[in-house]
């Protein structure tokens, strides 16, 4: 049973997964209120699966990038468990999280959350793929600065800006895909796919020297 902790941004996510379903999960928007909500909303999910700490076998975590604060909140809250049940952490950067909910893409797939300041965080995936294959290096920018490092077409996920939205369909139209909200929203749950392939590859990171990825 893996715990999957996702606080990168203003949206957080946590998740349970056994390898062959997800038993829970609870997405929401915390407006800078990760540190007292995170501790309370894992105990709501563990309650609503029937799980205990005790039945947890690993945890997957989110290192980013993403906003300073937010990553290292899920961060620290997850190397604590980890260190205290004597639990296996994996770390998995939140933007391949993200894209591995869309892939296989019919286009190459830019990935974006929000950083703060009009900024984001973004990166391009492979598109005929079933798992993250980055085209390009995590990057920062504002929207104009990154519209002209894509191809076209494009498919775009995650956090985006009515103002930016605008600006994509007039900067590319046609060969911009954004996704709907609903189909955009970061899930731990992907994150949880992605950690326990590693976790059961025996491919786990140490807690006390996992760090978070970030970006100036």
């Amino acid at each position: 049973m893996l715990l999957a902790l996702d606080t990168a941004t203003t949206y957080a996510s946590i998740a349970l997964y056994n390898g062959d379903a997800v038993l829970a999960e609870l997405n929401w928007r915390s407006e800078r209120r990760h540190t007292v909500e995170l501790a309370p909303q894992v105990d709501n999910l563990l309650r609503l699966a029937g799980v205990t700490p005790a039945d947890l076998t690993a945890l997957g975590v989110g290192i980013g990038p993403g906003s300073y604060t937010g990553t290292r909140i899920a961060l620290s809250f997850a190397k604590g468990m980890a260190l205290a049940l004597n639990l296996p952490i994996v770390g998995v950067p939140t933007l391949d999280a993200l894209a591995l909910s869309h892939l296989p893409a019919p286009a190459p797939l830019c990935a974006l959350l929000a950083a703060g300041r009009g900024r984001y965080v973004w990166s391009l995936y492979q598109s005929q793929t079933s798992q993250p294959q980055r085209l390009v290096d995590f990057g920062l920018a504002k929207m104009p600065e990154i519209l002209p490092q894509l191809p076209a077409p494009v498919q775009l996920v995650g956090e985006i800006s009515a103002e930016d939205k605008l600006l994509i369909a007039e900067t590319l139209g046609a060969d911009a895909d954004i996704l709907s909200p609903a189909r955009a929203l970061r899930r731990a749950s992907a994150l949880a796919e992605r950690a326990w392939a590693r976790f059961v590859a025996g491919d786990v990171d140490d807690p006390v020297t996992l760090s978070p990825i970030y970006l100036s």
